[in-house]
């Protein structure tokens, strides 16, 4: 695994299932290129001390991720700073509580530009670059949230553009994999990172018949496998990683 490149959005908190990803990436070799937005700059130098003190590169950016041009600005940062990503893993979202008496165009373009257009930009932009280059193996990881297995009632603007991913996720696949490049998607269920309380907690842990709910390191030890050469047959699924959490 040493000398790839990995680039993970969405490490904006020591919390965040992103941050869990860069670790573990990280601890196989992986070098690192992570995102970030309106995060505690002292800790952003924290955790990139961390990283690199596990003998792997690591660069960052802080971006907005609504922003038309992001998916550009962060692989030309990439290149210039660490080379050729053979690893893509889109893990930010936006996510803002509505309901059919809230839902409005702002809001569903809010959720729009974060969660459907610079993941699909970020994706065939990586596919492109990675086309010209030597790599011959890629991974392109995508994050849902169960968009798949049940509703989300309240969060309709979040459901529908995250639901989304996984249609562009089994279409991409089947054009990316002659170049050598897996396509995938992820759903961790109720994962225990920033958007959680006691009183959440308390609420979903009974929905857990494994005793636990999930935590970010569930999430980056299948994101791993997935980026691995050990996964090199699986392109176009969406894993539903949920420890058995029971909906409704």
């Amino acid at each position: 695994m040493n000398n790839k490149i990995a680039v993970v959005t969405g490490a904006s908190n020591p919390r965040d299932i992103g941050t869990a990803i860069c670790r573990k990436l990280a601890s196989q070799g992986i070098n690192i290129f992570f995102t970030h937005w309106k995060a505690n700059d002292s800790w952003i130098k924290e955790f990139q001390q961390e990283i690199l003190e596990m003998g792997v590169a690591c660069e960052h950016i802080n971006i907005d991720l609504s922003n038309a041009d992001a998916a550009l600005t962060i692989l030309d940062e990439v290149n210039r700073s660490l080379g050729i990503p053979s690893i893509l893993i889109n893990n930010a979202a936006h996510s803002k509580l509505d309901s059919y008496t809230m839902l409005d165009a702002k809001m569903l373009d809010e959720h729009y530009s974060v969660n459907m257009r610079s993941c699909f930009l970020l994706c065939v932009e990586f596919a492109r670059r990675f086309e010209k280059s030597d790599l011959c193996s890629g991974r392109i990881i995508n994050m849902t949230s169960g968009q798949d297995v049940g509703p989300m009632p309240g969060e309709l603007a979040y459901a529908a553009t995250k639901g989304a991913i996984s249609a562009f996720t089994r279409s991409l696949s089947q054009e990316l994999a002659p170049l050598g490049i897996t396509v995938n998607a992820v759903n961790p269920g109720p994962t225990d990172s920033t958007w959680m309380d006691d009183n959440i907690r308390k609420h979903l842990l009974p929905k857990f018949p494994m005793g636990r709910i999930g935590v970010p390191d569930d999430v980056a030890r299948l994101i791993a496998f997935l980026a691995s050469e050990e996964a090199n047959w699986i392109t176009g699924q969406i894993l539903h990683s949920e420890g058995g959490f029971i909906r409704g």
